[in-house]
């Protein structure tokens, strides 16, 4: 059949910008690798203004902020909700109000990238209620919620929470509705691709993609593939959705579950001694290794059961660190010896010889990374949500104990004083008036 030039050039053309958008949307299935925020922008005032007028002064902390690889003394201005100045010293006759941090750590607030704070679902705790413990000023609901049960994530926890909340939609469309009851995924039925990515496309502003558990009595003789499922409808949900992959007691191989991970996808309880480990006789995995290497997100996620000091050090000394540091605080877990509050799991991470700036990064620059949707969040850049965690850091002996009890002694601690979420401190005075938000 003869062609003319025209429509060669239009089907050429046409081909060409199919094959684009084919490109882009394959980019988009694939998880980004933890990239910095664009610079956050400061709305409504000129930090350069010698007169600003600030609403909150936080003087005389020891700031620490790994994004801005600073630490020392300052004082912190804060207007409109955003930090509005980071300087040695800012006269008292600038601020509205004024909180006395001296001989405290200032860090940005605390992110904490695997929680359950959707009450009325399974597990789950409201986040405010935790505040006071953990400092913890954003927080991501770690599959509470299935693509059945989104509307309570969605419509009662997010607009009632102070706390910045995203969320991993679960794969199981009942989500974790069962709390601890196993078998969320016995019924594969459960795990409806379609609708899962429906959930996790529809809500880019606070789903970050798709949370799957991995462990024998969930999974049953399903094996791995509610995991085959879950990286399904994250590259169909598209714009660059991660899996978070719970393991502890997986079947099979844990090597196979590994090689399927990709990078950006979120490996949690990375050093659970549930049994089936990333160390097996002393040895770190070669896929565990592996899939650290090629980018895959090695989350502490300690929770009642999920976290061995005998995994987590010759992990960490074989090559495999933490990229984040979180919790799994739960209604169970919050009862347990191991005590899983942000703070104190980073103080059990201080024992294990981590420097105190990587520690916070863990727990704040570097879940922010990886959430991808706040400039400046988990930093306190100029401009960035005012989200702020004041804690001692106090020198003494202490005592850890894991989820499998086992004991290390430390010599420092972290322990909660005040958080203060776009500006506005929790449960206690100076608080502003009037109190709106």
């Amino acid at each position: 059949m003869d062609m003319s030039r025209r429509s060669f050039i239009v089907s050429s053309t046409a081909a060409a910008a199919a094959g684009a958008a084919l490109a882009q949307a394959q980019a988009e299935a694939q998880p980004a690798p933890a990239q910095p925020m664009p610079a956050p922008m400061p709305r409504g005032f000129n930090p350069s203004d010698p007169a600003l007028k600030y609403e909150l002064v936080i003087a005389g902390g020891e700031v620490l902020d790994p994004s801005l690889r600073l630490r020392g003394k300052r004082d912190i201005g804060i207007k409109n909700g955003q930090i509005a100045a980071v300087a040695t010293s800012i006269p008292a006759d600038r601020a509205v109000q004024r909180i006395d941090a001296t001989g405290k750590l200032v860090t940005p607030g605390l992110i904490d990238l695997h929680t359950h704070l959707c009450p009325h679902l399974g597990l789950g705790l409201p986040a405010d209620e935790m505040v006071g413990i953990t400092c913890t000023t954003t927080a991501v609901s770690a599959g509470d919620a299935g693509a059945n049960t989104w509307g309570v994530f969605h419509h009662l926890a997010l607009p009632q929470s102070r706390t910045r909340l995203f969320a991993f939609v679960h794969i199981s469309s009942i989500g974790l509705a069962g709390g601890l009851a196993p078998g969320e995924m016995l019924n594969i039925d459960y795990a409806d691709v379609d609708r899962c990515a429906k959930v996790v496309s529809e809500n880019p502003d606070t789903a970050l993609g798709v949370k799957v558990r991995i462990t024998d009595n969930v999974v049953g003789q399903n094996g791995l593939e509610p995991l085959r499922r879950a990286i399904r409808a994250a590259e169909l949900a598209g714009r660059n959705a991660r899996v978070m992959c719970h393991i502890g007691a997986a079947p099979g191989n844990l090597s196979d579950l590994l090689d399927l991970l990709r990078p950006g996808d979120v490996l949690t309880h990375s050093y659970s001694g549930a049994g089936n480990n990333t160390v097996q006789n002393g040895q770190l995995l070669p896929a565990a290794l592996a899939a650290k290497k090629r980018g895959v997100i090695i989350d502490v996620g300690h929770g009642g059961g999920s976290f061995d000091f005998t995994v987590a050090e010759p992990a960490m000394q074989q090559g495999m660190p933490p990229d984040t540091i979180s919790s799994d605080i739960h209604s169970v877990s919050i009862n347990t010896p191991g005590y899983p509050t942000l703070p104190w799991v980073m103080s059990k991470f201080l024992a294990l010889g981590m420097p105190l700036e990587e520690v916070v990064a863990r727990a704040t620059w570097e879940p922010a990374k990886i959430i991808g949707r706040v400039p400046g969040l988990g930093t306190l850049q100029v401009g960035a949500p005012a989200d702020v965690a004041i804690m001692e850091l106090i020198d003494g002996p202490v005592e850890f104990v894991d989820t499998r009890n086992n004991k290390r002694s430390g010599t420092k601690k972290l322990v909660p004083v005040l958080a203060i979420r776009a500006g506005r401190p929790f449960g206690r005075p100076p608080l502003p008036t009037p109190f709106i938000y």
